[in-house]
Formats: structure tokens, C-alpha cells, sequence
């Protein structure tokens, strides 16, 4: 037996694919932390985890428990690389992807178009039969003209089948039904059902997102069975399991059935960790931010709680209305600012960053690959913020010519100098994402000053004092391994799954019954899955949420329900609603409250890392010093900074800013006047300037 865990999480991302070890000595509990990055390699993704865990040194044969986030399922949908896909609808309903919602973005453009739906109109096709809204067959299924439809089908290249009736929601027999008969005329088919993803109504977004799920799951069920049998080749037989969008992993079987929940598994586990993080630190209201090379992310965690909506779209913007998909996903903010951020500058001479990324390849000018256009990184790199004899961690050779010749474009066409425009493409950056702080904080009702920010990604240490300092939060983290954290975030996450079910039920005296009975039926369901994955029914937990509105109103607010509901309890559910109402629209109304379904998690832990707090050493943090260089903080002047080598520091070391901490994977730029401290767990906390 061997005398040590390893636990391994990788994490594809659009520039690099990372990877985290976890060696734990069952003798002494001594806890060995490996982390590594490697290029990601479209298109065959799994060659980058392969290779990040050849540059870790981690022998897949040596591996307990390997979790796997992936950018496969969203990169293939914004740069359609999907299969040509063919819709089955009920009669009558072909043109719901056309019709899609009415409003749009740019409501006064009288040129608006909406987006073109992913399956042209001679690809949707009809098969008559009809449930009604509670369920009830109204007509009877007929599959009668299915052969002809599959047929036409072949003929026109089509590749996977979306499959979505009217109020399936409700009951999905008839899908089920549809279903089976395609396996059995086309075996060779993907096929993709609207009730097996969501059992919510809305009937544009949930055909929609059968639609998409179909059109990613050929590609993302290959890469992911590429990616297994490459780990089994190498000697791997632990167990793998997939980062979903909801904070959870699951099996690779149920993933590859709907790998649409993949869809943004990456930033899922970043703010996942973030919340765990917080409750290790006992801060559990947290702003969790997350700059990688090509965008900036961020999500708010209130109580310790990460919160999951299926109200997601992709390609959404000032000029297009985007695509619903009505899967779990963490709520989050998502803007074009990361390291490989283009500057640019428009006609009226007003500058610029993102969204347009120099990507992976050529990259930033700094990278020596081709890229003229400056970017965030060569800012960053210009102003002394990092060290360009230590480019990622010293293993690129900054070309600063190429940095220069890029910052002297932008600063032509802004009419200054490189420095001021190396300034000013920093200070753009970061007001663009504080702004997106503010979406996910003061937009729903929260004051920053309650939270603690957690910045984390390639970029997120460089900006995040900054950040902080804006926003006027408690203080700001930087995680340990902060280059990596999605990462590690897919390690402290547990096997989940979350069940949506739309009821219409009036929230009054006597809905105890009938709330207690949905959830009681759908937790059923959920342990007979749990089942027939050998999870024993005593790992699996519960958290009962339910989805209240106003009578008669559109949209719902979520609320907490604290175990079986009872007479007494259905008041407290009410008061709960208007508080969450009011808190975010700052108005509560004197209406009958209605719940419109409930949402149900499910979880089990299959593997969750526990982390081990080291003692503070009586080391100073001199000992961590490697130099000091001149460092231009855009904002507070050029200072004269202190450099430390994160690799060397301590728990309970003290120091204060100017400052540069330089790790392997990132820079923590320390702003003048803010105070630093390491914690047990190697997180730096910062203390911003009052």
C-alpha cells in the first residue's frame, strides 16, 4: 500500500493548461504542494495536460485522484467548431430558435439582427403530439415520420439531434420516447434530449440549450475519452472526474452524456476555491476576482455561498442579444481584460484595452513571438511592475524592444510617450474591471467594504491592491499557488449535481405538502443516480433552494429552505424572499408571493483535499528579500521598491509596500503604504491603505 495521496487537478485555459499536485505523507500528514503551467494546445487539449504533467514531474501511475477542468465545450461554441446539428420539435414549434426573446441590447437600432440560431430552419423539423403545462398528454405521440426526418438528416451531413418538446418540463415521456426510437433507427447519431439538462420551463432556452449541447458533445465526448485513454496509456487508473460550471465535478460518463455543463468549468472552480479559501481564513464574504491572459472574471460569495443561476448566456454584448444555455453556473461577470489584452486607440483618439487578446499565439509583444500590438503584460512589463529578467519566472526572454516599439504606437496615436501610455493602458485596465466588481457587488445590492477580495489568475495579484484600494474593500488575498487556483479550487470541490424542476405553487398556509413532495421526489431521483454510480445514499448531502416571485411577475429570486417545510416555516420562507428582493431591487411589494420551482444540490465528497496550516516561523522577511528596483505604480508616482522571492516566503512574515513579491506563475505588486502578512496556509494578505 503506498504511503502517500496524490492528488492532482489541471485546468485547461484559452493560453495556458495548469496543474497542481497535492502529496500527502499518511505517516506524518506532511503536505508537498507541486504546481506547474504548460502552453495549451489546441486543437488536441489533452496533449497539454499530458505535457503539464511531465513539467510537474507527477507520474500518472502514482495518481489517486486527478480532477479536470477544460475550456473545450466554450471554445468550441465561440469559434464554431461544432457538429451540423438537427432539431426535433414539437408541430408548430420549429421557429422558437428563430423567435428567441424580443428584447435585445441595442433597443432603439432600427438595423438590429437577431443572432442566427445554430440550426438553420430546414434542419428543425416536426413530429406531432402534445403535453400541457402540468404534464398531461393532450395528444398522443406521433413518430410515425421519423425515419423520413432522420433521413433527411444523413443527407445533409448531420452529425448529433437535439430533441425538445413543448413542456417536456413537466413530463418528459414523450421525449424519452423520441429519443429511444433515434438510438434505435441511428446508433451512430449524438443524441441530446432538453429534459436531460434541464427540467425548468422557458422554451426558447432550453431548446436552445439541447441545441448546444448537441452541437459541442462529438467534440467534447472525443477530447475527454482522448484525454482518458491518454492518462490509461501513461499508467493512470485513479479516479477522474470532470470541473462542471456548478462548482462541483462529476463523473466522466454522466459528463460526456451533456458536456454542456462544462461550459464554464474553469472559472466555476476558481470561485469555488475562493469560497473555500474564505472559510479557511474565517472570511466568508469574499469578492473573488480572476485576470487570466484573456479575460477577467469575477463573482460575489456572500455567507460562504457560491451562487449558481441557469439564467447564462454566451456572446451576449452592447450589439447582440447571445445564446441562452440553462445549465447550473456560478454567477459571474465576464469581461475581456487579461494579460494578453490589446490597447488600442479609436478615431477620436480615446484609448482602449480588450477585449481583443493577442491569445497564446503570436502573444503579447513581450513574448518574442511575432505580436506587435501592446498589450497589459507589456505595460506591466515596461513600468518595472515585472521583472523583465524574471519574465515567467525566468523561463521567457522579454523582448523589451518589441515592448518599446508597441507602447511608441499607442502613445503616437494618444500624442504622449510611451510611459504615460504604458500608464495609461494600466489605469484603463483597471477601471474596467473594477466595474465589473461593481456589476456582481454594488449593482445587487452589496457594499464592497463588507467583503475581502480574492485575486487570482495569472493577472489577478498585479492589479488586485489596486483594485481593492478602489473598491474600498476589507483587505485584499492573494491565494497561494494564485496562478494556478482553479486548480486547486477543482480539488476542494465535491461530486455535485443540481436539479431544477419548475412547479407553479402559491406560497400560503397549506404548500408545505406540496413543496415537501416535490423536493422528496426529486432528491429520490437524485439518489438513484447517486446509486447506480456506487455512491452510497450516506455520502450524498442535500441543499434545498426555491425560486419565488411576486404573483404574476417574470423572474424569480432564490431562497434558502432550512429542511422540511412546515406551517410556521412557510412565513419565515416569505419574510426570507422579501428581504432578498428587497436587497437587490431596493423595494419590497404587498403581493401574494408564488414559487415557481425549486432547485435541489446534491453533493457527495469523493476525494476533497483538507488543507494543513503550517506554524509562523520567527524567519524576517528579509531573508525573503532578493533586491529592490524602481517600480512605477501608474497612480502613486515611481517608487523605489523592495523585491521578494514569493518562493521564499514565510508564514508570519511582515513587510510593507513598495514592494514586489515574484513567484514562478505571477507578480503581487505591494501599493506604497500597504501592509503585508503570510498566512499558515502561504496566502499573502494585503492591507490597503486607509
Amino acid at each position: 500500500m503506498s504511503e502517500k495521496t496524490i492528488r492532482v487537478a489541471t485546468d485547461v485555459g484559452g493560453t495556458f493548461t495548469d496543474l497542481v499536485c497535492f502529496k500527502t505523507d499518511l505517516k506524518t500528514g506532511e503536505q508537498t504542494i507541486t504546481t506547474a503551467k504548460s502552453d495549451t494546445t489546441p486543437p488536441d487539449f489533452e496533449q497539454g495536460v499530458l505535457n503539464v504533467l511531465k513539467k510537474g514531474g507527477v507520474d500518472p501511475k502514482t495518481v489517486d485522484f486527478l480532477a479536470h477542468g477544460t475550456t473545450v465545450v466554450i471554445n468550441a461554441l465561440t469559434e464554431r467548431k461544432g457538429v451540423k446539428v438537427g432539431l426535433i420539435t414539437t408541430e408548430g414549434f420549429r421557429d422558437t430558435l428563430e423567435i428567441a426573446r424580443g428584447n435585445r441590447p441595442d433597443f432603439f437600432n432600427l438595423h438590429y439582427r437577431k443572432p442566427a440560431p445554430f440550426v438553420p430552419r430546414h434542419l428543425r423539423r416536426e413530429v406531432a403530439g402534445r403535453m400541457d403545462y402540468h404534464g398531461h398528454e393532450v395528444k398522443a405521440l406521433d413518430l410515425s415520420g421519423l425515419p423520413e426526418i432522420l433521413e433527411g438528416f444523413r443527407a445533409e451531413g448531420v452529425e448529433a439531434v437535439a430533441i425538445s418538446f413543448l413542456h417536456a418540463y413537466a413530463n418528459p415521456a414523450h421525449e424519452q420516447a423520441a429519443m429511444a426510437e433515434v438510438k434505435k433507427l441511428w446508433p451512430e447519431a449524438a443524441v441530446v434530449s432538453s429534459h436531460q439538462i434541464t427540467r425548468e420551463w422557458r422554451e426558447y432556452e432550453r431548446t436552445n440549450t439541447a441545441v448546444l449541447s448537441a452541437y459541442v458533445q462529438p467534440a467534447a465526448e472525443r477530447y475527454l475519452h482522448r484525454l482518458s485513454g491518454g492518462l490509461t496509456e501513461q499508467g493512470f487508473d485513479g479516479r477522474l472526474y470532470i470541473m462542471q460550471s456548478n462548482c462541483g465535478v462529476d463523473t466522466l460518463d454522466a459528463v460526456s452524456q451533456v458536456p454542456i455543463t462544462m461550459v464554464e468549468s474553469g472559472p466555476a472552480s476558481g470561485f469555488w476555491g475562493a469560497a473555500e479559501l474564505g472559510r479557511l481564513i474565517g472570511e466568508d464574504n469574499v469578492l473573488a476576482l480572476d485576470i487570466g491572459g484573456t479575460t477577467a472574471k469575477c463573482a460575489l460569495i456572500e455567507n460562504g455561498d457560491v451562487k449558481i443561476m441557469t439564467d447564462y448566456w454566451i456572446e451576449r454584448n452592447q450589439s447582440s442579444a447571445g445564446y441562452p444555455i440553462m445549465v447550473p453556473v456560478v454567477d459571474l461577470v465576464e469581461i475581456g481584460n487579461g494579460g494578453g489584452s490589446i490597447a488600442w486607440v479609436d478615431d477620436f483618439a480615446k484609448l482602449h484595452v480588450g477585449p481583443q487578446s493577442a491569445g497564446a499565439k503570436p502573444g503579447p509583444a513581450a513574448y518574442g513571438r511575432g505580436g506587435t500590438e501592446a498589450t497589459t503584460t507589456d505595460a506591466n512589463l515596461w513600468l518595472g511592475r515585472i521583472n523583465r529578467d524574471y519574465f515567467c519566472g525566468g523561463s521567457v526572454e522579454a523582448d523589451m524592444d518589441a515592448v518599446e516599439k508597441a507602447l511608441e504606437t499607442v502613445g503616437k496615436r494618444l500624442g504622449v510617450d510611451k510611459d504615460e501610455a504604458a500608464r495609461g493602458i494600466i489605469r484603463i485596465a483597471n477601471n474596467n474591471m473594477v466595474n465589473a466588481l461593481k456589476l456582481v457587488s454594488l449593482n445587487r445590492g452589496h457594499d464592497p467594504r463588507d467583503f475581502t477580495l480574492v485575486a487570482f489568475g495569472g493577472g489577478g495579484a498585479m492589479h488586485a491592491a489596486a483594485l481593492g484600494a478602489e473598491l474600498g474593500a476589507k483587505k485584499v488575498v492573494i491565494p497561494a499557488g494564485a496562478s494556478v487556483f482553479s486548480a486547486w479550487g477543482m480539488m476542494m470541490s465535491d461530486l455535485r449535481r443540481d436539479y431544477f424542476v419548475t412547479q407553479l405553487v402559491d406560497v400560503a398556509d397549506n404548500a408545505a405538502d406540496n413543496i415537501n413532495s416535490l423536493f422528496s421526489a426529486t432528491e429520490k431521483r437524485a439518489l438513484e443516480q447517486f446509486a447506480a454510480e456506487k455512491i452510497d445514499a450516506s455520502k450524498v448531502k442535500f441543499q434545498r433552494l426555491g425560486k419565488f416571485r411576486y404573483q404574476n411577475q417574470e423572474h424569480t429570486t432564490e431562497v434558502l429552505i432550512d429542511g422540511d417545510v412546515t406551517a410556521e416555516g412557510i412565513a419565515k420562507i416569505t419574510e426570507d424572499f422579501h428581504a432578498a428582493y428587497e436587497q437587490e431591487y431596493t423595494y419590497r411589494l404587498d403581493a401574494p408571493v408564488e414559487m415557481v420551482g425549486i432547485h435541489l444540490v446534491a453533493a457527495a465528497e469523493v476525494g476533497k483535499l483538507t488543507m494543513k496550516e503550517k506554524p509562523e516561523t520567527q524567519t524576517p522577511a528579509s531573508a525573503a528579500l532578493k533586491g529592490r528596483r524602481m517600480v512605477d505604480y501608474a497612480l502613486e508616482g515611481v517608487h523605489d521598491a523592495d523585491i521578494y522571492d514569493g518562493e521564499k516566503l514565510e508564514p508570519g512574515m511582515t513587510f510593507a509596500g513598495p514592494a514586489v513579491i515574484e513567484d514562478p506563475g505571477t507578480t503581487i505588486v505591494i501599493h506604497p503604504e500597504n501592509a503585508v502578512r503570510i498566512d499558515g496556509f502561504g496566502n499573502i494578505h494585503i492591507t490597503l491603505t486607509a
